[in-house]
C-alpha cells in the first residue's frame, strides 16, 4: 500500500513537470511569434531581386514622375524657400527653411500648416510633420534631370543616410503619403501611392540604377 502510494506521487510529480515544460514551450513559443510580429510591423521585409537595369530603369522613370510632381517638388525646391501651387511659384509668405527645416525665427511651417488639411478651396494643407529638408541636406529635387536625382537619392550623403531598408521604408512616411491627400483645389501626383511605392521598390530592388545622362 505505501510502495502503489510513492508510485502515485511520483506520477503527480511527473505530470507536474511535463505541464511545466509544456507551459514555459508554449510560453516561448506565443513569444517569439509576437516578437516576428512586432518586427515585421517595425521593418519591412526585403525580399532580394535580381539585378535588372533595364527594369530598374523603367521603374525609376516612374517614380521620378511623381517626384517631379508640384506634391514632391514644391517641398524640394533649389533655394530656401519652398514653392506652392499647382504651378510650383516661390511661396508668398517667403518662409525661410532653416536649420532644422521647419521655418526660422517666428515664421514656422506650423504657423499656417497645422496637423490636418484646413477646410476649404486652396486653404494650407497640412501634417504633423510638414517641414522641408533640413539646412545640412537639403535634398533638392527642383531642376534635376532623372540621372541626378537617381543618383542623389542613393548617396547616404545626400539622402538623410539612408541605407536601401530605410529607403524603402521612406515610400510610406506621412509626409510623402499626404502628397496625396492635399487638400481642396490641388492636383494629386500622376500615379496613386500604391503605384508609386511598387516603382520605387522595384527601382531599389533590382539595383536602384540611373537613367543616362
Amino acid at each position: 500500500m505505501i510502495y502503489k502510494q510513492k508510485t502515485n506521487l511520483m506520477s503527480t510529480k511527473t505530470k507536474f513537470i511535463l505541464i511545466a515544460v509544456i507551459l514555459i514551450s508554449t510560453i516561448g513559443l506565443a513569444f517569439t511569434v509576437s516578437l516576428r510580429k512586432s518586427i515585421e510591423k517595425e521593418y519591412i521585409v526585403i525580399t532580394p531581386v535580381k539585378k535588372d537595369s533595364a527594369a530598374s530603369v523603367a521603374a525609376f522613370k516612374q517614380v521620378y514622375k511623381v517626384l517631379m510632381s508640384p506634391r514632391c517638388l514644391n517641398c524640394h525646391p533649389k533655394g530656401d524657400i519652398p514653392l506652392q501651387g499647382d504651378n510650383s511659384v516661390v511661396h508668398s509668405m517667403q518662409p525661410k527653411r532653416g536649420k532644422d527645416g521647419k521655418g526660422l525665427y517666428a515664421m514656422k511651417c506650423s504657423n499656417c500648416h497645422q496637423a490636418e488639411n484646413s477646410p476649404g478651396l486652396h486653404t494650407p494643407p497640412g501634417n504633423p510633420e510638414w517641414h522641408l529638408p533640413p539646412a545640412d541636406m537639403k535634398m533638392v529635387f527642383e531642376g534635376k534631370t532623372a540621372h541626378e536625382l537617381a543618383k542623389q537619392l542613393v548617396n547616404p550623403e545626400l539622402n538623410g543616410h539612408k541605407d536601401l531598408q530605410k529607403l524603402i521604408a521612406h515610400a510610406d512616411d506621412g509626409l510623402v503619403k499626404a502628397g496625396w491627400n492635399p487638400g481642396k483645389g490641388r492636383t494629386v501626383p500622376p500615379l496613386t501611392h500604391a503605384q508609386f511605392k511598387k516603382a520605387w521598390i522595384t527601382w531599389l530592388q533590382t539595383g536602384a540604377y540611373a537613367p543616362a545622362k
